[in-house]
């Protein structure tokens, strides 16, 4: 009897034990349950309502930076559209017009934003007040020939620089945003490394929501950067055409103002007329 009793108490202990580790099993996730649910708390909506003070102004700054690049993208991206397709036609209305009184009016009455009518006005306009002023010590002081250079170098130049407007922008954004969302990443990951080591638990579950929603920070850098960074390359192209244009156009409007004439390329020189237009000493 003695002995069954011993055996009896002996055997009790295990059926404890595999009781306790029945409750533990019950209660600990099913593998491969918890790394599921981990996957679902890694979108945008956990990002944002994980933010902090510096997140935000991370996220806002982006924001702002990629509406500003759309921005200019749009504006630059009509304005070289419309100038290109009106830059022939412009030019060719100047030179096919019968008087240069009768090409000062045609450009007069182009659109406020059309440069090469701005460059051609501006140079009329310098050649006539050199006109006015023959005898002076203007005239003196300049010859025709360089109060027009002048005059048409400042409106080359002013028309350049419109050009130029947002490219700033643009280029400031495509190399910083990229650092932005960076730094927008190593700070969610500072403070998921935060809550593990609070929490002690570094199983997937734990890590990954955090990290996920950490590196759409990066995500967002780079999307707001690259169409800045394309944007930036297609319209510095573009510009380099149209100042190009602007050069040659700005030529020929200087030999048309400065000596009656247009010079045609290609042209045969002539050396006797040559030497009859050569301004004596």
């Amino acid at each position: 009897m003695l002995q069954d009793a011993g055996s009896t108490q002996s055997a009790a202990p295990p059926a404890d034990a595999a009781a306790a580790v029945t409750a533990a099993t019950a209660g600990a996730p099913v593998a491969g349950h918890g790394d599921a649910a981990a996957l679902t708390h890694m979108g945008f909506n956990d990002l944002v309502h994980h933010f902090d003070w510096l997140s935000w102004l991370v996220f806002v700054v982006l924001v702002v930076m990629s509406i500003g690049s759309w921005l200019f993208i749009v504006i630059n991206g009509w304005r070289v559209f419309a100038i290109r397709s009106r830059a022939d036609r412009v030019r060719h209305v100047f030179w096919d017009t019968t008087s240069a009184q009768e090409a000062v009016r045609t450009m007069e009455e182009q659109p406020k934003w059309e440069p090469f009518s701005k460059i051609a006005l501006e140079c009329a306009s310098a050649a006539a007040h050199h006109q006015r002023h023959e005898g002076s010590r203007l005239v003196e002081a300049l010859n025709r020939s360089e109060f027009i250079d002048r005059a048409l170098r400042q409106g080359v130049a002013r028309e350049s620089g419109r050009l130029e407007g947002g490219l700033t922008w643009l280029a400031t954004t495509g190399s910083t945003a990229p650092f932005l969302g960076l730094l927008g990443t190593v700070w969610g990951i500072y403070h998921a490394l935060i809550n593990i080591g609070a929490s002690g638990n570094a199983g997937i579950e734990t890590v990954a929501g955090p990290v996920g929603e950490a590196l759409i920070m990066t995500a967002i850098g780079l999307g707001v950067a690259i169409p800045a960074v394309l944007a930036y390359n297609a319209l510095t192209r573009a510009n380099r055409v149209t100042n190009a244009q602007f050069d040659e156009f700005a030529h020929d409007l200087h030999d048309f103002f400065a000596t009656g004439a247009r010079v045609e390329a290609g042209a045969a020189p002539v050396m006797g007329k040559s030497a009859a237009a050569a301004p004596r000493k």
